[in-house]
Order: structure tokens, then C-alpha cells, then sequence
């Protein structure tokens, strides 16, 4: 049963990115920035292997145990909602709607007719700031503190002993319900606070309407596959619940961390989505570097003890949405590129150095839950994926069946191991013959072999195939034999620099490059008769290394018994 736990540290940038200056930033890094604080500490990352990531100035791990990246945005903004819609396959190419002169008259007219209440402020401005100006006000007058900042946000401020928490939400959906076509901002956000003049206190009870998704996300394909999307903390309100089949609100980090612990006691196929905000709310926005930095460090005392209970077909990703840096100028989000940390029992913990998307995650976490799903990313599972013993037994058997090829007009022999749901291998060798239309292909042979002895449902294949090397042609002797067959070149005894190792000598690769042999498109359409399009194939190299890719990849749109039914 395989399990994603997906968890986004709310804003820990880890450097600008080089269309910084375009969102009036610069000199921005998070995560250097919070390191210089006594109160840093990434033990247990650092052992994952944050340091190694690309760009980033914190000690190296020689072995680390999870694979790392540096991801940068392609999206065109550097708040929440895009950074989350694109980390679950969404690119945004344009910017959502900002007002840094505060909102127009027609909309703050309409808000007011809808809600019979005025409006204070309608500027940028700090969170706590603006309660400390206008709050008293506030309360003296019963209006509204409207106000927004850098992000596309329509925020909504009042103080709970005059306006109850439900009360505001309500308020913050006919917000919602206005801010359409140009004036769709990202979030209206709903921001309680108490106390008294001079100490007013923002609460635990933010909480966000955002604009649903322009279309589907990883979220929506795992719900639509039956699968459980398990929204954690502002997951679901950032994507307008749609997707989600289970959410748990948070009031803090120490509460995320909790419920993600006690996600892993739960039984469930699919994706634990969370977001630890202190990191962004309490801390970035505030410019409290020290904050920061102890926020971070309770998560990376607290990462071992995930960790160590983790199952081992269980996956944990661990990321940002943007930048905060609570050293930089105002007190808005920051446009930094953000970490990516993946670590799990079936993990190869490789640097995949930097990549360009954070849609990269979505097409992953889709890829390895069984999804045709890859958003506007490419998974680059295939890099970080340690091979099964199911796979390399797989493997090693298309390799021996293709010793037993018999090809002597094209010189190349292919091998195929097709497995059964059972767990039965039936292996199988490309047969040619003199007349040439004669000739059948390995895929075939093992899978007609296999339906010839009562099988039907199969589970996945393996492919091997490599020129014969004939010196001197060949020939046929009188009983008909091959005289000089020639020779298959060999799996190195050793890896190469080009060829990481792994037990024997079988790993994934990420290119479709020279060396695979994938089946013919008449294999791919038998295959097609009795496979389902997800069926993984893993096309070997005569390295030993192999392409995973499936039916449905290598034969999209195949023609089926339900096309004769029309």
C-alpha cells in the first residue's frame, strides 16, 4: 500500500531566483538567512542531505539518505496559492491580481451594500500592523478591516468579541464571491484577533477562501482514482477542498506535526498533503529571525521520529512554496527557489541538482501512486527509484530468455518476462523464420505462452534486447544449427562512472536513450488485449539498467474490444 506524505514548510525559500528583481526583491535566501541565527539547527536534514543542495551554503553530507534537488518556480508569483497549485502540477503563467493602492471603489461599494458594514484601512499592510492601527477603531465603529499586501490577497480583520470567527468567514465568502473575473485574487483570508488597545493579538482562527484551481490537480486525479487525498493544516482551503476526502485544521506547526504522526497510523493508498504555516505567519512576515529558526529546528528534531516509523513503501517529500526571508525588506513574501527532500525505503538518495518546476512533485507523487496524472512537471522518479526484487527478477529473466533468441536474419535477440498477478513469470524470445512475415517477437511468444496456459491478467514486463556481434557472418550446417552464433556483449562486472551501481547492476535511468528495446507497436497491441494501459514495462539496457515506462505510454489510445462495440 503505497503512502505520500507530502509536507510543505510554509515559505522556507532557499534563494532568489533570477527573475527576483521583477517582484522588487533581492538578496533573499530564508534558509541562509535563518542559519546565522544561534538557534538553527538541521541535524537530521542535514543527515537527509539539505546541505548538498544545490547553491546552499551549509555543510555536506558524504552519505546522505534522501535524494535532494533544488526546485526552481515557473509559475509568475510568489504566494501561497500559486506555489501550491504548481507543487500539485499547475504552472501559472500569469500573475494573479494585486493592489498595492488597495482595492477599487465598485468592490469595496459592493462588499459594503452585501455585508451593511463600512471599511477601514484598504491599504497594504502588515498583519499586526494594521490591527494595532485601525483595531480600536474597529471596535468603536463596527467596521471591517479590509486590507492586502504584496500576494494577491483580499484580507478581512475584525476582533472576535465583536464579530464571532463564523460570523467573519461569512463576511469572507461574500468577499469571495465578489473578487471574480480581473479582481479574482488568490485568498480571502479571514484574520480574528482579541485583546485590548496597545495589545491586540491576531488568533489560531485565519482561515482562507481561495480560488479554486483552473484545472485539475494531482489532488482531483487521486480523487478520481478512489484514492485518499488527506489535507493537513491550509492544504484544503487553498485548493477550495476540491480533491480532498479528508482534512484536519491546525493552530500551529507542533499541531501539524502531531497529526502527521498520527497519519501514519492510518491504513490508506494515496497522498497525506500538509503545510506547517508558523514558518510563513508567525515568523516570515514578522522578520523574527530567531522565530524562524527555532520553528525550524522543532521540525528537525521532530523529523527522526517520523521518520523511523515510516513503512516501507512509504514516500516523504519535503519542500516550500516560496520565500519569506525574515531579513529582507516590508514583510512580504520573497520569490526564492525552494528544497526538495525525498526519502523513503525504495529512494536512491542522489543530488538531482536543479530543476526547473515545482510541478516536478506533482508529476512524481502521480507517477508513483500508479496515475497517468504528470500536471505540467516530469517525475523524475525514474532518477531517485531503487528497483524492487520483483523488477530485478523480472529482469534478469528477460535477459536469460533472450539467450535462447533464434534470429539469424536481423542478428538482434530479444528476451521478455511478462508477470503474472499470480507472481508466475512466463518468459518468452523473438523466433524468426525464412519467410519473413513468420517471424514472432518475445512479448508475443511470453504472453501467448501464458494465455495458452489459462492466464489473463498480468502485472508487469520486462524487455531485453541486443545485436548479436558475427565477426564473420554465419552459416548453417547440415542439421540446420547456427554455426558461429556470435556474441551478446556483457554486463559489466563493474559500474561505470556513466552507470551507478546497484545489486545486480539493475537500476532506473531517465532517458529514453540508446541501448532500450521497446516492443514492436503489433506486441504493444497484443499486449493491449489483456493488459491494462498502466501495466508498468521496463525496457533493460545490456548494462543492466532499465527504463520503466507502461503500456499506456508506449501505446496511447489502443484500439480494444470496446471499439467493436460501437
Amino acid at each position: 500500500m503505497k503512502r505520500v506524505f507530502l509536507i510543505v514548510l510554509d515559505s522556507l525559500g532557499i534563494g532568489e531566483l533570477p527573475d527576483a528583481p521583477l517582484f522588487n526583491d533581492h538578496d533573499c535566501n530564508t534558509l541562509k538567512r535563518i542559519s546565522s541565527s544561534p538557534f538553527f539547527c538541521f541535524e537530521n536534514t542535514g543527515k537527509m542531505g539539505m546541505g548538498n543542495i544545490d547553491g546552499l551554503d551549509l555543510p555536506k553530507e558524504d552519505h546522505p539518505t534522501a535524494a535532494v534537488c533544488r526546485l526552481l518556480e515557473r509559475s509568475m508569483g510568489k504566494d501561497t496559492t500559486i506555489g501550491h497549485w504548481e507543487i500539485a502540477g499547475i504552472v501559472s503563467p500569469a500573475p494573479m491580481p494585486t493592489y498595492p493602492k488597495g482595492f477599487p471603489r465598485e468592490i469595496l461599494e459592493e462588499f459594503t451594500r452585501q455585508t451593511g458594514r463600512g471599511i477601514l484601512c484598504n491599504l497594504p499592510y502588515s498583519g499586526t500592523d494594521v490591527i494595532r492601527d485601525y483595531g480600536e477603531e474597529h471596535l468603536n465603529t463596527g467596521k471591517l478591516i479590509v486590507y492586502t499586501s504584496a500576494d494577491s490577497v483580499f484580507q478581512i480583520a475584525a476582533h472576535e468579541d465583536m464579530i464571532p470567527p463564523e460570523e467573519l468567514y461569512e463576511y469572507c465568502r461574500i468577499a469571495r464571491g465578489i473578487l471574480k473575473g480581473k479582481h479574482a485574487v488568490g485568498r480571502v483570508i479571514a484574520r480574528p484577533f482579541t485583546g485590548t488597545p496597545g495589545n491586540f493579538t491576531r488568533t489560531a482562527n485565519r482561515k482562507d477562501f481561495s480560488l479554486p484551481p483552473p484545472r485539475p490537480t494531482l489532488l482531483d486525479a487521486l480523487y478520481e482514482k478512489g484514492k485518499t487525498v488527506y489535507a493537513i493544516g491550509k492544504i484544503g482551503d487553498i485548493f477550495a477542498f476540491r480533491g480532498v476526502t479528508e482534512r484536519a485544521l491546525t493552530h500551529s506547526n507542533a499541531e501539524g506535526m502531531r497529526l502527521l504522526s498520527k497519519a501514519l497510523d492510518k491504513d490508506f493508498e494515496g497522498l497525506c498533503f500538509a503545510n506547517l504555516v508558523d514558518f510563513d505567519m508567525l515568523y516570515g512576515h514578522r522578520r523574527d529571525v530567531d522565530g524562524y529558526a527555532r520553528a525550524f529546528a522543532e521540525f528537525d528534531r521532530w523529523l527522526p521520529t517520523f521518520t523511523e516509523r515510516m513503512r516501507d513503501e512509504d514516500l516523504l517529500i519535503v519542500t516550500a512554496d516560496h520565500g519569506c526571508d525574515p531579513g529582507h525588506d516590508g514583510s512580504d513574501h520573497t520569490r526564492e527557489s525552494v528544497p526538495l527532500l525525498v526519502y523513503g525505503q525504495s529512494v536512491n538518495p542522489l543530488n538531482l541538482g536543479t530543476r526547473s518546476g515545482f510541478c516536478d512533485i506533482a508529476a512524481t507523487v502521480g507517477e508513483y501512486l500508479g496515475l497517468s496524472f504528470r500536471g505540467d512537471g516530469k517525475s523524475f522518479l525514474p532518477l531517485i527509484a531503487l528497483p524492487t526484487q520483483t523488477e530485478k527478477s523480472l529482469c534478469a529473466a528477460a535477459i536469460e530468455a533472450q539467450t535462447k533468441a533464434y534470429s539469424p536474419y536481423s542478428e538482434f535477440s530479444v528476451g521478455a518476462a511478462l508477470l503474472t498477478e499470480s507472481g508466475k513469470i512466463y518468459t518468452g524470445c523473438n523466433i524468426e523464420n525464412a519467410a519473413y512475415p513468420s517471424t514472432i517477437c518475445a512479448e508475443r511468444t511470453a504472453l501467448f505462452k501464458a494465455v495458452s496456459e489459462g492466464e489473463r491478467t498480468f502485472s508487469m514486463l520486462a524487455v531485453y534486447g541486443a545485436k548479436r556481434e558475427h565477426p564473420r557472418g554465419f552459416d548453417f550446417a547440415d542439421d540446420g544449427k547456427i554455426e558461429n552464433p556470435g556474441t551478446l556483449t556483457p554486463i559489466p562486472e563493474e559500474p561505470t562512472e556513466e552507470t551507478p551501481h546497484f545489486p545486480d547492476h539493475l537500476h532506473t535511468d531517465a532517458w529514453f536513450s540508446d541501448g532500450v528495446c521497446p516492443p514492436c507497436g503489433v506486441c504493444r497491441q497484443a499486449l493491449s488485449e489483456f493488459c491494462d494501459p498502466s501495466m508498468p514495462i521496463l525496457l533493460v539496457r545490456r548494462d543492466g539498467t532499465f527504463r520503466k515506462t507502461s503500456l499506456g505510454d508506449l501505446l496511447p489510445h489502443s484500439f480494444t474490444n470496446k471499439n467493436l462495440k460501437n
